[in-house]
């Protein structure tokens, strides 16, 4: 049942005076890409490189969420729409916090990313494509997702027996089966430099 009689509480301190006070400005990276391709990896490694720079960051991770906010998800179009919907409104609250959050999910549906891009400021959303052949997706198989997919272990499995479909304007896209990961991580701070987000 949706909560009635609720009003928003406004506080003293701003989105800006978190800013000013971490000394940076504060965006959500949203990366998207099939099984495989790289992201939680990647994340982790722009997390560590914002870390030499001073700027406060944190990764919300697909796997790591269903442990906890989303373990009572599943994988059925309804629930992967709550999961994007619901790590949306964490992101939300980390860029007024005044951090940079790097979301890692598959999030497989534009309908989706879009509800989460609508959520916030136009700038404060960049949206990274990280692209990869399931070929190599497969090659991969961190977890062993694709071989259990393939027997039907596994339904409702991005690429294989639900839909990717691939974001349409990205602001970025890495393409971890062509570049290796320093240049990702480069790629991306070099983005967010040029944008102004970092010095």
């Amino acid at each position: 049942m949706k909560a009635t009689n609720v009003v928003w509480h406004n506080t003293k301190i701003t989105k800006e005076d978190r800013q000013r006070l971490n000394n940076h400005k504060s965006c959500v990276l949203w990366f998207t890409g099939l099984s495989g391709a790289g992201k939680s990896t990647l994340a982790t490694e722009v997390e560590r490189e914002l870390y030499k720079y001073g700027i406060l960051a944190y990764v919300l991770d697909g796997d790591n969420i269903r442990h906890g906010l989303n373990k009572n998800l599943g994988f059925s179009p309804d629930d992967r729409k709550e999961n994007i919907r619901r790590i949306g409104e964490v992101s939300k609250l980390f860029v007024d916090s005044g951090l940079f959050v790097i979301s890692a999910f598959i999030s497989p549906y534009r309908e989706d990313r879009d509800m989460v891009r609508a959520m916030l400021p136009k700038s404060e959303y960049i949206e990274v494509y990280v692209k990869c052949s399931i070929d190599v997706c497969e090659q991969r198989d961190p977890k062993g997702l694709y071989k259990k997919a393939r027997v039907g272990e596994i339904k409702d499995f991005t690429g294989i027996s639900a839909p990717y479909e691939e974001p349409t304007v990205p602001e970025l896209v890495i393409e971890t089966d062509k570049q290796d990961i320093e240049d990702s991580v480069k790629k991306i701070i070099t983005y967010i430099k040029n944008k102004g987000y970092i010095e």
